[in-house]
């Protein structure tokens, strides 16, 4: 039988009597590392034992430290069948050696006990009287980039082991709260020893000078720390709640439906402008909305916000075999046909008419075009040159001054229509997305306009008071200048 023993958080008094009669008895007695308070205790009481310090010295990573650690007991074991692995605090707290020595032996059929005793979290729960029933989390330092934080509930993080590591914890903690967060820095656990435990802010976490193997911090709950996403819903829902605002509680979807599209062109003009903040606070804006519609969701008992990210995280796994699954893709561009395809399973297109009826109609027009030419172009429906697409150009234009002077405007509209959806495929015969040329062409007409203005400002003249042959030849003007800058 393997004996796997906790030696407590480090003082000799928090050894069990169970625990200690195991490593006298003991034959063949290893040690998971010799820098353990308890050690010095045990040394009269055990004639011969062995630690896996080395290892510390030898392997590139941690995991690979446990993994031998757990390997060498197994073989180790098969020489005398009789084995003691003894670990500090509690076998079961944040020990990968020993859960990876429990794997093993169950794998091989070998029988194991596991000795209990007061882990480093009781420790830390007696130094700092920390009430767990108010919830704690306790994460170890290198599982922390898969860990979601909660300023809501107390945080012990282990196995700071040096300043890199301390970095680390350090960065992914600025993600949830704010750089001045009084944190405690615990370097040693024992219940009996309390002169390592200070309060520091959070930004000076890698600053300490004598991080080591025992090192740990805590983060008190602080609900009133850096605003998250479980705010945002909280606010919406008071806002919309009994005692809130009289416009929220009074939205509806439909009420509301164009104001996210409004939002949405505001992001995208942050973007084009490069203005950070702005795309910050209108990113806000637009999750606002999304939240919003989940409030107005939950009040009508239908979903909330849950139900539309697990429907978007199931959407982007079954979209992305490539990375969830099993499927092999060469570049972006099989990527997209994947895409497409999948697109087409779930929403049940079976026909290429069905996949242009299921472009969203509410889409700028411009853009509406575009990705229905190219769902017609799939299967080479499409113009071979420019040239044929220019010329199918010049016929609607001819088709739009057969009609204009008619008093038929049902038959006029469908010809100018005609002519903006035949410039279109120009655009996308070009690559040149369409809704950016053409506001191109607008910032430059106003520039232009804007030319023309200032000229009969200075000139003492009202735009109204020129011809319309004045102003032409002020455009011209505004153009050469415009081509003289290029």
């Amino acid at each position: 039988m393997i004996k796997i023993i906790g030696l407590g958080p480090g003082s000799p008094e928090a050894l069990t009597i169970g625990a200690v009669k195991a490593l006298e008895e003991g034959k063949n007695v290893f040690f998971r590392t010799g820098k353990h308070p308890s050690i010095d205790y045990l040394k009269d009481k055990i004639s011969e034992f062995k630690t896996y310090d080395h290892y510390y010295e030898t392997s590139e990573n941690f995991d690979e430290v446990y993994d031998n650690i757990a390997k060498d007991i197994i073989n180790n074991y098969k020489e005398s069948e009789e084995l003691v692995y003894a670990v500090p605090g509690h076998p079961l707290v944040a020990e990968k050696s020993v859960f990876n020595l429990i794997s093993l032996c169950e794998e091989k059929g070998i029988k194991y006990k596991i000795y209990p005793a007061v882990s480093f979290i009781d420790s830390m729960m007696d130094m700092l009287k920390i009430d767990p029933i108010e919830g704690l989390k306790i994460i170890d330092a290198f599982d922390i980039n898969n860990q979601v934080l909660d300023k809501r509930v107390g945080t012990i993080i282990t196995q700071i082991y040096n300043p890199i590591i301390a970095s680390e914890v350090k960065l992914k903690l600025l993600e949830y709260y704010n750089d001045e967060t009084e944190i405690i820095f615990v370097r040693d656990e024992d219940i009996n020893s309390r002169d390592s435990v200070r309060k520091i802010p959070l930004y000076e976490l890698d600053m300490q000078e004598d991080i080591d193997y025992s090192t740990s911090i805590y983060i008190p709950r602080n609900e009133d720390n850096r605003k998250d996403f479980n705010d945002l819903v909280e606010i919406i829902d008071i806002l919309r709640g009994e005692n809130g605002c009289p416009w929220d509680m009074e939205q509806s979807h439909e009420s509301i439906k164009n104001q996210i599209v409004e939002e949405a062109y505001e992001v995208v003009e942050a973007i084009e402008k490069d203005d950070i903040d702005g795309l910050i606070e209108e990113l806000g804006d637009v999750l606002l909305h999304v939240i919003f519609h989940a409030s107005i969701g939950k009040d009508d008992g239908y979903f909330n916000i849950s139900d539309v990210i697990g429907a978007i995280c199931e959407k982007m796994i079954y979209r992305h075999p490539h990375v969830f699954g099993d499927v092999n893709v060469e570049n972006s561009g099989e990527v997209l046909v994947n895409w497409e395809e999948l697109k087409k399973k779930e929403k049940d297109f079976e026909t290429i008419t069905d996949e242009m009826n299921g472009i969203a109609r509410t889409l700028p027009s411009l853009i509406r075009a575009n990705k229905v030419q190219k769902k017609a172009a799939k299967v080479g429906f499409d113009w071979d040159r420019v040239e044929d697409a220019a010329l199918k150009v010049e016929e609607e234009l001819k088709e739009v001054l057969d009609v204009y002077k008619s008093n038929n405007k049902e038959k006029i509209k469908g010809e100018v229509g005609d002519l903006i959806f035949a410039c279109v495929n120009i655009a996308r015969l070009l690559d040149i997305d369409e809704e950016d040329a053409l506001n191109l062409t607008i910032k430059k007409f106003i520039n232009r306009f804007s030319y023309i203005e200032e000229t009969a400002i200075k000139s003492n003249k009202k735009l109204a008071e020129m011809t319309l042959e004045e102003m032409d030849e002020i455009w011209e003007k505004a153009k050469s200048e415009e081509n003289n800058k290029k």
